[in-house]
């Protein structure tokens, strides 16, 4: 995978986080208490909703933060090397996340 490969795989899983988020966005909202609705469980429900959707947000505000090193990795002519040992990273390994800072062997402390 070239660079240009990778910032264009990088740019559009950007976007689809954007489109994520702007789908997900309802789910994330304040619970309200609905008085037509069957009462404790399904508030629960809701606010359990509620929690996933946070959490899927919280995930996907990390690997914008993954995407937004590995631009600047690209810009800085550093991406491709380990940020730990400087080492290569595995070709295969970039062109299945094409975000990942560390080779196999510092991402598993080996």
């Amino acid at each position: 995978m070239t660079e240009e490969e990778a910032r264009a795989a990088l740019l559009a899983r950007q976007a689809e986080l954007a489109e994520e988020d702007r789908i997900s966005a309802e789910g994330r909202a304040p619970v309200t208490l609905q008085q037509d609705s069957v009462g404790r469980l399904s508030r629960m429900d809701a606010m359990q909703q509620q929690a996933m959707a946070q959490a899927q947000e919280r995930r996907r505000a990390a690997e914008r933060a993954r995407i937004a090193a590995a631009l600047d990795r690209i810009d800085e002519g550093e991406w491709g090397y380990c940020v730990k040992c400087g080492e290569e990273i595995a070709e295969k390994r970039l062109a299945h996340d094409p975000s990942v800072a560390r080779c196999v062997g510092c991402a598993t402390g080996s």
